[in-house]
């Protein structure tokens, strides 16, 4: 089987419950398994595109770190990610993460929830 090289490979099954509705809660899906509609790309420039209902991310030589996040807003909420990413990589998914022109040109950060396959195996566990 040929080797991947991707920033991060993702079948996202994300849904989050709406803050604003605490009795019977409504799920949103993040992604529609078709498209990229309601996220935007910042910081690098990873080559992104939507295949058999998963989004594939690979790396550019040279860029920075690249995150697709939500065009929207979250607060409470209730994430499942089901992710494969070659084995060499050190990915995660960031959460209650900011970005703003005024910290660092814009750059993402915050809490993120590593995707870690080397032996260490910090998969599932916070960084920040």
């Amino acid at each position: 089987m040929k080797k991947l090289k991707p920033l991060f490979f993702v079948l996202l099954m994300a849904v989050l419950a709406n803050a604003g509705n605490h009795l019977s809660a409504q799920w949103d899906s993040l992604f529609d398994g078709k498209t990229l509609k309601g996220w935007v790309q910042k910081n690098g420039k990873a080559k992104l595109k939507v295949k058999d209902e998963a989004i594939f991310g690979t790396t550019v030589p040279s860029e920075p770190n690249s995150f697709l996040c939500t065009e929207r807003h979250y607060a409470n909420f209730v994430l499942e990610v089901e992710f494969w990413m070659d084995e060499e990589l050190n990915s995660g998914v960031q959460i209650r993460s900011q970005s703003s022109a005024e910290y660092v040109n814009g750059r993402v950060h915050g809490y993120q929830v590593e995707i870690d396959p080397s032996p260490r195996a910090w998969t599932e566990g916070i960084y920040d």
